[in-house]
């Protein structure tokens, strides 16, 4: 099996590419730093520059599954500039790839791609499954609505299309748990807004493998990538001081204060979706890291 991932030098695509390694699956890599192109056994990458439509074709050779993991990071200030390479970052590299698929005979039959629960309207009390068909009305919305949507042509190739909305996702490499940790490591942790916001999380791990099992069993539609147990942000603050042994005493961080510091970037911390991923399990995966305390004791301890 050979798969081509973009994206593959990120904090899920490092994670996902030693799995896949791992497991015998050989490796195409689409970068946009010539400087990141390696070619070793199983593991070779091509150039490509969505912006200016470039792309390397060799990439695509005897690849039967694409994992589209691209993006520019949701993470930095909104500004307008900053907008449009987010939205940017996943529509014309999605495109890209389908441009090149249509004008040229492949073998692909599977595309596997990265989407986000920030899709579901901010609420404390909706429950939300995969069948869900209302978007938040949020910038990361529309963001993700436009994201799937292009994805959705690959269909028009008979390629099969899976889409794999993630939660907030734990690692000890970065992402969110690390911004999380600079306060509470010097005893000043606190909930952020009213701190029952609803946080659907998973373990980098679980993360990882549920892709390689997406890929493996050919899933189809969309899944969501988040652990059995949700907490609200009051309680995912706690445990990862608890675990730290660091006090847990401080104010809640008011909104208007975090929209002061972040601007409108800031809904990414005060958001709340409470999202089921019993799909997921109904279709054969089984979550090794179940509940937070056993995923900040695997990631902290």
């Amino acid at each position: 099996m050979k798969i081509l991932i973009t994206g593959a030098t990120g904090l899920i695509g490092t994670e996902l590419v030693s799995l896949l390694l791992q497991n015998g699956i050989s490796i195409h890599y689409l970068t946009t730093s010539k400087k990141e192109i390696k070619n070793e056994p199983n593991y070779q990458g091509f150039y490509w520059n969505p912006q200016q439509g470039i792309i390397d074709e060799n990439a695509l050779l005897g690849v039967d599954t694409i994992v589209h993991l691209a993006g520019a990071s949701i993470s930095m200030r909104w500004t307008s500039k900053n907008k449009q390479e987010i939205i940017e970052s996943r529509t014309l590299s999605t495109n890209l790839l389908y441009r090149i698929l249509k004008s040229h005979p492949h073998q692909v039959k599977h595309i596997v791609s990265a989407s986000a629960i920030g899709i579901y309207p901010d609420s404390l009390t909706a429950f939300y499954t995969e069948d869900n068909k209302s978007v938040d009305n949020s910038f990361l919305g529309q963001v993700v609505a436009k994201w799937e949507e292009t994805v959705d042509n690959f269909k028009r190739l008979n390629i099969k299309v899976c889409k794999i909305r993630t939660g907030l996702v734990l690692s000890e490499k970065g992402g969110m748990l690390k911004e999380l940790l600079k306060p509470i490591k010097v005893g000043m942790g606190s909930a952020y807004g009213s701190g029952k916001q609803w946080q659907s999380w998973i373990h980098m791990y679980d993360l990882a493998h549920l892709y390689h099992f997406a890929i493996q069993n050919q899933w189809e539609g969309v899944y969501n990538a988040t652990a059995p147990n949700p907490v609200d942000n009051h309680e995912l603050v706690k445990k990862i001081a608890a675990i730290l042994e660091k006090p847990f005493f401080m104010p809640n961080v008011p909104e208007f204060l975090l929209k002061a510091l972040l601007g409108e970037m800031y809904i990414l911390l005060v958001s709340s979706q409470n999202v089921s991923s019993q799909k997921a399990q109904d279709n054969g995966f089984v979550f090794k890291f179940r509940t937070l305390d056993k995923a900040l004791d695997n990631l902290l301890s």
